[in-house]
């Protein structure tokens, strides 16, 4: 039966059954992992500024726990579906095990436009979500974080909502909070910096240099801004940038802090006087040494790939290359760092925040960076060792080691029954 390649829980599916069987999985494990353990579907009732009640829709799904308590962030969006919450949570399973960090996946969603909502009404959202959700969060249970359309804020009224209702202060039920309510230093820039570990890695792998290699960034929020800002300050030179509202390009490499502080004023890239305007279609097929797919899911297809002229692609976004897309890039020779490795920076600083919250300790940033340097070149390392092994490409090889630390978790703890 045909996938639907744009479904990203199908596509999740596709890969991991092809993992599955180099790997060579047991037939009951694969249907263990092909579901997720838990789903929770939440009415969420608002009172809006305007005095009329509106009902949202969210949702909360735990993939897997058998390392650990679930991890994934919380995303406030129109287009959020079950399904997309689906395949999100059984990617943050896969990523925190590439990364061998001892957590689970998870992810949530609430269906709402955030641009459209109130301070006020964006709080009484998050704090009804919480309370609906209680049950089944917690610091050992399941650690939610930011995602699309939520920031720090949203994640302090986490933590309160949480805290208010266990009668304690609970810093380690949530991260990317606020420094002043236990966050992490570098928990910001951790999913960029990440981006810049594995470019490093992939051109070092291709016998290059990441000094001097032209870079294309797709998407210039957080992770794509970070991302472009880090790569610029570590040599390679970014030529385009695009955004949902329009693209750029300078051939002799964009002032990438110049770009930052336009952007702040314009809230675009559009309009950047360094630089000269660019169909955002093509930025996908730009000419460039590295690609950073970091907007959305689906960008890179079949009816593109052939196009792509990057020599590295690093998947800043989650699932921006469809499944039929993967053996064409592979057959025109583009080595692709995939999402569940290349942007796990982000849930590994997440980790590192939870340890300090459940430590009371707190690390400097300094620190911090040189621990996610260290887990992310093993676990770049420890994914191509896999990739060499089973002569496969990147992302099954990636989607193997996950199967492989995930299972063996699960064989030792047997099912219960």
């Amino acid at each position: 039966m045909p996938i639907d390649q744009t479904n990203a829980f199908e596509a999740m599916q596709a890969r991991l059954r092809v993992a599955s069987q180099l790997y060579g999985l047991d037939d009951a494990l694969f249907k263990v992992f092909m579901a997720p353990s838990r789903s929770m579907i939440v009415s969420l009732p608002v009172l809006m500024d305007n005095g009329h009640w509106e009902v949202f829709t969210g949702y909360r799904v735990q993939h897997n726990v058998a390392r650990g308590p679930a991890k994934g962030g919380i995303r406030y969006d129109l287009n959020v579906t079950l399904d997309e919450v689906k395949a999100l949570a059984a990617w943050m399973t896969w990523k925190c095990a590439v990364v061998d960090v001892p957590f689970g996946g998870g992810k949530g969603g609430i269906v709402c436009d955030p641009t459209r909502l109130s301070l006020g009404e964006k709080e009484r959202l998050t704090r009804r979500y919480i309370a609906e959700i209680m049950d089944i969060i917690g610091p050992d249970r399941d650690v939610p974080a930011p995602d699309m359309g939520t920031d720090a804020q949203t994640m302090a009224w986490v933590l309160d909502t949480y805290s208010m209702h266990v009668r304690r202060t609970e810093n380690a039920v949530v991260t990317g909070k606020p420094l002043g309510l236990g966050g992490s230093l570098g928990r910001a820039e951790a999913t960029g910096r990440g981006i810049l570990i594995t470019a490093r890695e992939a051109m070092q792998r291709l016998g290059k240099p990441l000094a001097g290699a032209t870079v294309a960034v797709q998407g210039f929020g957080n992770v794509g801004s970070q991302a472009a800002r880090l790569l610029h300050e570590a040599g390679a030179r970014v030529v385009a940038i695009s955004d949902i509202q329009g693209a750029v390009k300078n051939d002799r490499g964009l002032d990438i802090h110049a770009l930052l502080k336009h952007v702040a004023e314009a809230r675009t890239v559009a309009g950047f006087r360094g630089a000269e305007p660019l169909d955002p279609k093509t930025l996908l097929t730009h000419p460039v040494d590295i690609l950073v797919p970091a907007a959305s899911e689906n960008q890179i297809t079949e009816a593109n790939a052939a196009q792509v002229r990057a020599k590295v692609i690093v998947e800043g976004a989650n699932g921006p290359t469809t499944p039929e897309a993967d053996p064409i890039l592979l057959e025109h020779g583009v080595l692709v760092v995939p999402d569940i490795l290349a942007n796990v920076g982000g849930v590994t600083v997440s980790y590192f925040e939870w340890v300090q919250n459940r430590q009371g300790f707190y690390w400097r940033e300094r620190e911090v960076n040189e621990r996610l340097v260290d887990y992310m070149t093993h676990a770049f390392q420890a994914t191509f060792a896999t990739t060499d092994k089973y002569k496969t490409n990147p992302r099954i090889g990636a989607y193997i080691l996950a199967l492989d630390r995930v299972a063996q978790a699960m064989r030792y703890r047997g099912f219960y029954a």
